[in-house]
């Protein structure tokens, strides 16, 4: 089961929390803009949106996965940054330097290492028992 868990954590940490946490820094030199949270949620799990002006065009776009400001009310000012080629490719400012994302890869990776050695330490300990 321990094995499972640090399979599952691993995959979870090398798979989704990495790259999340890579494209929120991808976003450090983009184009700043003041944006409105347009839709509160689950910012961790990329559901909330902000809408802001970007080359003349009102754009509302979701904040991806990671990032941080969860408890910001609808309404609510946020600095952003964004592509200039692509506007809805945003993140919140403060979020540029990995966010959430970057704490929970290491978290996870760090949880996946611990369940591997206890895999490792009841398969030692499973072998002894059977010698004896």
């Amino acid at each position: 089961m321990s094995l499972a868990f640090a399979l599952l954590l691993g995959a979870l940490s090398a798979l989704v929390m990495f790259p999340a946490a890579q494209h929120l820094r991808s976003l450090q030199d983009g184009e700043r803009a003041r944006a409105t949270l347009h839709t509160a949620g689950a910012c961790m799990t990329g559901q909330c949106k902000v809408t802001f002006e970007a080359n003349g065009q009102t754009v509302v776009a979701d904040l991806p996965v990671g990032s941080g400001g969860g408890k910001s009310s609808v309404g609510a000012a946020v600095d952003v940054r964004y592509q200039a080629d692509d506007p809805r490719v945003v993140a919140r400012e403060q979020d540029t330097g990995g966010g959430g994302a970057a704490l929970l890869a290491w978290l996870t990776a760090g949880a996946a290492v611990f369940f591997l050695a206890l895999s490792g330490a009841a398969a030692i300990f499973l072998a002894r028992q059977r010698r004896t």
